[in-house]
């Protein structure tokens, strides 16, 4: 069996890191209250401060990561969409993650009582910090979003942070081939593209949380970008894949490609 998830010398509730920082040092969490929109959408953010040389992660963060985990209390709300803003990638002790260095807006799309009132907003977010070593951390928010409010631009600037489309990029084609393997499924993307950089890096989502994905390995032969990953369901057991909940994105150096769904091959 594959392993699930590596995190390098992960420490969970330790008073201190070993490099004489506290974990309230490490990385607080401030909300951004924002506007309420003409559908009555609230548009709000939480933007985390990262001490000085750490990182924190992106929604697929790569073998060593822990994803930003949101969770919120009270009635007031009853969805919430995040936004993540394109990430950077780094290649730390022979392992690739994917995230953020010294800071990060994570904007939020709430969808809130149509009453035209201020609401509270309270909750926890959980994200994993890194910088030799990688601990899972958890921070509390809470705030009173206004009826109204004014645009922000921080949390504009984060909106507009996001990868192309699939039609703003000029893709064509994209399929997935499947081929089993002896614990799960290999899977080869090819996505009829523009080269976005000399180097493309590739990250493969499959919509379920319960489906590990390995890195891939990443071709391109002329027009056509070729992504190979293997498929392993956390219990071992055969699974069936949903192509349309296949999300592959593309970053390249000044420019991140979000696709949703393939077809078969």
């Amino acid at each position: 069996m594959r392993k699930i998830l590596l995190i390098p010398l992960a420490l969970c509730g330790l008073p201190a890191t070993g490099f004489g920082q506290s974990l309230d040092d490490l990385a607080t969490v401030t909300v951004l209250p924002g506007w309420r929109e003409a559908d009555g959408t609230h548009v709000a953010a939480l933007r985390i401060d990262l001490a000085e040389g750490w990182k924190t992660y992106w929604r697929a963060p790569g073998d060593s990561g822990i994803p930003p985990a949101f969770a919120f209390s009270g009635v007031d709300i009853t969805a919430v969409q995040p936004h993540f803003p394109v990430p950077e990638v780094y290649e730390d002790f022979g392992m690739r993650s994917i995230g953020y260095e010294d800071s990060v807006i994570f904007p939020l799309r709430l969808t809130v009582p149509d009453d035209g009132t201020a609401i509270s907003m309270a909750g926890q977010i959980e994200i994993g910090v890194c910088d030799e070593i990688c601990i899972p951390v958890t921070l509390d928010f809470a705030a009173l979003l206004p009826s109204e409010g004014s645009s922000d631009p921080a949390i504009l600037a984060a909106l507009r942070d996001r990868p192309l489309t699939k039609t703003e990029a000029h893709v064509a084609a994209v399929t997935c081939a499947l081929t089993p393997i002896s614990d799960g499924l290999q899977m080869t993307a090819s996505i009829e593209m523009a080269p976005t950089a000399a180097e493309e890096i590739v990250v493969i989502e499959t919509g379920d949380p319960q489906v590990w994905v390995s890195e891939p390995h990443v071709h391109r032969d002329g027009g056509t970008l070729s992504a190979v990953v293997d498929l392993v369901h956390v219990t071992g057991q055969p699974f069936a894949l949903d192509r349309s909940t296949v999300r592959i994105t593309v970053l390249g150096d000044d420019k991140a490609v979000d696709i949703q769904g393939c077809t078969a091959h």
